[in-house]
């Protein structure tokens, strides 16, 4: 049985396509794209008259928290809280307990992801042993084991020498370093930026150069081993301008992510002490905000990614001083970059597909994040027109950890299919 998409505004970015057509899936890839397409007998049929059909999210970072911390998220409602938000790849940190840090931890996670997500859980291996930054982890096995990319998300290398040995074999393997830059030492217990803002709730400040300097260093460590280097959430001015310096001088290894609490909201937002707005960068200033909506529109940042964060309830209650950091994201990604991004005119609709789908799948060397015939059947199908309000407590997610309770938005996604078969479907949705 296939699904016939009937009629939807399908935009590529791989094909510079932004047309009005049906879509044809069958057997788990896109058998045909065309005008006025026939039925199968025992077809399904989705009326897209008027919705946007565009590729599955590819989301680069993302905590799914298992094995060990899945009272806060685990593989299966994670994989859930992606399909509602439209996603249909993630790449899993390996910051879990115990870290994922050999081949036994990612067959773990990749063969409880199969069982059930009905997404694509790429599970991410740690560079060092236990995330400690003293010897490394076994790197090769584990790309054996099928990590997409190695990273110490949640804290950098801070041994330049061990960090640079990292990046050298992941280079050899063929697979990215996704960088966490923070340098732990400067940060010290901050838990804001730091600004008059912090001054103003009496927080200690995460400053700049925390991030900034170890941005620099590890841009110059990719140039030296060859990988591919890329910067996870970035959020600062510096970030932006070093990305910029790194497209004018063509170094095509080095790719960068944002995350939308970073291009939308600032230090300024957080009012009172509310840990729903402590996050790792924290939200910084106008000034950073701006540099990062830049270098998306121009190009120097390739990528929106979500650090989807989840944490319990209990864990996000009382002081930002002590609350972990981290927000969800899976489930609000989309209709906050439609509605921030490319309803104000930041970004065109299909640059938001090429930054959440093409550029990800690019990284990750998939044949996937396109709307191609004979690609994998990874589609969403989204009501760009009605204007909804973000309600947390309708989050699938175990974490309802999130400053964009309440906000209006557009960008609903009505259909995830991911390799043919529909992983979700809103309820309000009828079928013709």
């Amino acid at each position: 049985m296939g699904i016939l998409i009937r009629g939807g505004r399908i935009v590529d970015a791989a094909t510079d396509t932004d047309k009005t057509g049906d879509i044809y899936l069958e057997d788990g890839i896109i058998a045909e794209i065309g005008q006025k397409l026939k039925k199968k007998d025992g077809d399904r049929v989705i009326d897209a008259k008027g919705k946007l059909v565009m590729p599955g999210i590819i989301d680069l970072h993302v905590h799914f928290r298992d094995p060990g911390q899945t009272h806060k998220e685990d593989i299966k409602s994670g994989a859930a809280a992606a399909a509602r938000g439209g996603v249909t790849t993630v790449v899993a940190m390996p910051n879990t307990t115990p870290t994922i840090d050999n081949p036994d931890r990612v067959n773990y996670v990749h063969n409880k992801a199969a069982q059930v997500s009905g997404i694509h859980v790429l599970q991410a291996g740690a560079a060092t042993m236990g995330e400690k930054g003293t010897e490394l982890a076994d790197i090769a096995g584990m790309v054996k084991a099928g990590i997409p990319a190695v990273s110490e998300d949640g804290k950098s290398v801070m041994n330049t020498a061990l960090c640079k040995e990292a990046m050298r074999i992941a280079a050899e393997c063929g697979v990215p370093f996704f960088d966490h830059c923070e340098d732990i030492d400067l940060r010290g217990d901050g838990c804001m930026n730091e600004d008059e803002n912090a001054k103003r709730l009496g927080f200690p400040g995460i400053c700049n150069a925390v991030e900034d300097t170890i941005t620099a260093r590890d841009i110059i460590l990719a140039l030296e081993t060859g990988v591919h280097l890329h910067l996870c959430h970035c959020s600062t001015y510096g970030d932006a301008q070093m990305m910029k310096i790194v497209k004018e001088k063509g170094y095509d290894n080095i790719t960068a992510e944002v995350c939308p609490h970073h291009f939308i909201l600032s230090s300024d937002d957080i009012k009172t002490d509310d840990p729903n707005y402590k996050m790792n960068p924290p939200l910084r200033t106008p000034k950073d905000v701006e540099a990062l909506k830049q270098g998306l529109k121009d190009g120097t940042i390739e990528v929106i990614s979500t650090d989807h964060a989840p944490h319990s309830a209990q864990e996000k209650t009382g002081s930002m001083k002590n609350a972990p950091f981290g927000i969800v994201g899976l489930e609000t990604s989309l209709p906050l970059t439609y509605t921030e991004l490319v309803e104000k005119d930041v970004i065109t609709l299909k640059q938001m597909v090429e930054k959440m789908c093409l550029n990800p799948a690019k990284i990750l060397g998939l044949d996937r994040g396109t709307l191609q015939k004979g690609h994998p059947a990874d589609v969403i199908i989204v009501d760009t027109e009605q204007e909804y309000a973000i309600d947390k407590n309708k989050f699938v997610s175990k974490g309802h950890n999130t400053p964009f309770d309440g906000w209006k938005v557009k960008g609903k996604v009505l259909y995830t299919i991911c390799d043919g078969k529909i992983v979700f479907k809103n309820q309000e949705e009828k079928e013709s």
